[in-house]
């Protein structure tokens, strides 16, 4: 991505071309892939026009982005992948967008995902399921598999997604690129569709680790439209790449060494250790003993928080609306009924379930202690280590289908991911080797909330010292 806003900026390559070139790898590709819902041609190339003539100027401009289509634009559709936004065009455009935008980027088009956010496989989406660049029998991840997908087929310079629970370190892993998720509050959630709004985030795929910090410099910073944006102030992170590393620590958890997972996964995480000792940073085993409670925490938190932001979508606001209720209760359940899938319509129940009276003590109040818990956990762990090193996820991509009908297995795929998002830190997948027969497997980092500047120094070692990220599918 930097190398081609350099080219265009130095006027070695043109905008219009750079935008026709991923037009006629999306035309090409995505009718296999799936990775995009809609393609925004012509503003595209009118936009890069605009770059060519310097009008259009910033740190981004003339960069192809593809956003995941869970960001309100004022053009085009915002559908969350569902059904029950399926014709919805939103008055606004998310802060998170309009800053890539003022930076002078364009954006191609919106990227197919796991309806409104809740999957981890991308095949709970409404326009069908999304295939993996590196095998198209295997899932991209989830829920923003479709951002991960063409960032990996190269249909875009860089990608956007969400993350509530592991949706942009999930699928960057299963398809070979860096998946960022920042520290909750780092961007502004303005105009991002809630799923469970105390654990979404916003965050990049992208080729390498400066194109991510990039984009994060880019997108982060105090928004007024979002009381739970930080108003902390934004480093430079571009330049702290540079930086020297000195006396790093890499806290390993003996929790994330399961024999449970994937010998790919653990030998990819065992080489990342070496990888780190071998620039000099010492190793150390720290302690997070709630960990095996962040699946049930999140998937209560989440659940509950989502059977409230859910609940406007009743047919009469906005959105699907039933034909010929016979009352006004016929209208929500036939309206709801219709729009929202399997997936969707388990969650809502269930975080209903843990908000109801008799329950609430029970279920939701306990999660939320226990979410305290994890949080506790990292602060002391990061007490001792600079940077947490752990495998992403548990095994490699799966097939499509293979999980389908069992979601407690779907659900353990995030195992790895969940309790940052419950801790409120940041952290980023990384590209770390490959299975026997060619399918990537990442390894993640994780940080001090609000350290996203050194996570992503530290990063950037493992990836000069590997080269991983320089892989990509053949896509013929």
């Amino acid at each position: 991505m930097t190398e081609l806003r350099d080219a265009i900026a130095s006027r070695q390559a043109s905008a219009t071309d750079g935008v026709r070139t991923y037009l006629d790898r999306i035309e090409a590709q995505n009718d296999t892939i799936n990775a995009y819902h809609e393609v925004y041609a012509d503003r595209s190339l009118e936009r890069a026009k605009r770059v060519d003539d310097g009008q259009l100027t910033g740190p981004l401009a003339g960069v192809p982005i593809a956003i995941k289509d869970v960001l309100c634009t004022d053009w085009g559709k915002t559908t969350c992948g569902s059904r029950m936004l399926g014709e919805y065009r939103s008055p606004f455009t998310a802060t998170a967008v309009a800053r890539l935008e003022s930076a002078g980027a364009i954006i191609l088009g919106k990227t197919n995902m796991d309806e409104f956010a809740m999957g981890s496989s991308c095949e709970h989406g409404a326009w069908g399921a999304v295939r993996n660049p590196w095998s198209h029998d295997h899932v991209p991840g989830g829920s923003s598999g479709g951002s991960a997908a063409a960032m990996s087929a190269d249909l875009c310079a860089a990608a956007i997604g969400s993350d509530t629970g592991g949706s942009i370190r999930q699928p960057a892993a299963f398809c070979g690129v860096v998946g960022l998720k920042p520290s909750y509050g780092r961007i502004s959630r303005w105009g991002l569709v809630a799923y469970a709004s105390s654990l979404d985030q916003i965050g990049p795929f992208t080729r390498d680790v400066a194109d991510a910090a990039l984009l994060l410099q880019v997108m982060a910073g105090r928004d007024e439209r979002d009381s739970t944006c930080a108003s902390a102030d934004v480093p430079d992170y571009v330049a702290a790449l540079d930086e020297p590393v000195n006396d790093l620590r890499i806290g390993v958890a003996k929790q994330y060494l399961s024999d449970s997972n994937d010998p790919a996964v653990a030998k990819a995480v065992d080489g990342a250790i070496e990888a780190y000792r071998a620039a000099g940073a010492s190793i150390v085993e720290v302690d997070l003993p709630h960990t095996e409670y962040g699946v049930p925490t999140y998937y209560l938190v989440a659940t509950a928080e989502a059977s409230s932001n859910l609940a406007r979508y009743d047919g009469v606001h906005y959105g699907h609306r039933a034909a010929d209720p016979d009352d006004l209760i016929d209208l929500y359940s036939k309206s709801r009924a219709e729009g929202f899938g399997d997936e969707v319509k388990r969650r809502i129940m269930l975080g209903t379930y843990a908000l109801s009276t008799g329950y609430y003590d029970a279920y939701y109040l306990k999660a939320l202690k226990v979410r305290r818990l994890i949080r506790r956990d990292f602060d002391e762990a990061f007490k001792q280590c600079d940077v947490i090193l752990c495998p992403t996820t548990p095994t490699p991509a799966f097939r499509i289908g293979e999980k389908s009908d069992d979601p407690l297995t779907m659900y353990m795929a995030d195992v790895y991911t969940v309790n940052a998002n419950l801790a409120g830190i940041p952290g980023v997948s990384l590209p770390g080797g490959f299975t026997d027969t060619g399918l990537p497997v990442g390894v993640q980092l994780l940080g001090p909330v609000f350290e996203e500047a050194k996570l992503l120094r530290i990063a950037r070692v493992f990836e000069r010292a590997t080269g991983y990220h320089q892989q990509k599918p053949n896509r013929d």
